[in-house]
């Protein structure tokens, strides 16, 4: 149904399951031992690229283990050269601990990541609406959210600096999209349909911002565009 509606299609995929049996095994052991990846991990990564071809692979939960442990070369090697989608799929950076912000299609290096400035390699801001939480809270405080102003400034400073956005909302466990969270997107989605000509397919310009960094610039097809936000 995604590809249907013309869009790409990835998948999320948490390295570590903190009470995985296995994963326990491994982690008392100082992950001298390979359990929880060789029979739980990798497997499972590479059902779910042969079942469902996605276009991302977007890893996560790595953060206590190196690479090694979780046999990462081993799979990105197969996953680039051998599996049904190496011809056209993208990966993050998040495969080992001393990965992150070095090695990956693209960089996270950390969650909410917006340097501000040029960085040599592709890479992604991804961030929250909530400024405390990835998931869902029942007692959110108004303050506690992005208010549409600061997500347009998000964005903005994301893509004039080269980045991908990547915006979390967190469903209900019955998986709803709170009110806060739908009115934020859909003003971002308002401020697009006026001023997407100077984000969709853009790339950055010789500058990224002005000196006092309210205007950002973006290029396109021998434009350039200038974003003010005060």
């Amino acid at each position: 149904s995604v590809r249907a509606a013309g869009l790409r299609m990835g998948y999320y995929y948490s390295l570590l399951e903190w009470y995985n049996p296995l994963y326990v095994r491994d982690k008392t052991a100082n992950f001298t031992t390979t359990l929880f990846s060789d029979y739980k991990a990798q497997p499972e990564l590479r059902e779910l690229v042969e079942r469902y071809k996605p276009d991302i692979v977007w890893a996560d939960g790595e953060w206590e283990a190196n690479d090694t442990y979780w046999k990462s070369r081993e799979f990105l090697a197969w996953l680039y050269n051998d599996s049904p989608v190496r011809e056209g799929v993208v990966t993050n950076d998040r495969w080992g601990s001393n990965l992150k912000c070095v090695h990956g299609g693209f960089h996270t290096c950390k969650d909410r990541y917006n340097p501000g400035v040029l960085q040599p390699h592709k890479w992604e801001n991804a961030m929250t609406i909530d400024e405390l939480s990835w998931g869902y809270r029942e007692n959110g405080r108004l303050e506690e959210y992005k208010s549409t102003y600061d997500l347009i400034v998000t964005l903005v400073q994301t893509v004039s600096c080269g980045g991908n956005i990547l915006i979390n909302v967190g469903p209900t466990k019955e998986g709803m999209i709170i009110p806060i969270f739908q009115e934020r997107l859909l003003d971002l989605g308002k401020w697009l349909d006026i001023n997407g000509e100077a984000i969709y397919g853009s790339v950055p310009w010789k500058a990224q911002n002005d000196s006092i960094g309210t205007t950002w610039y973006t290029a396109k097809k021998g434009t350039v565009y200038a974003i003010c936000l005060n």
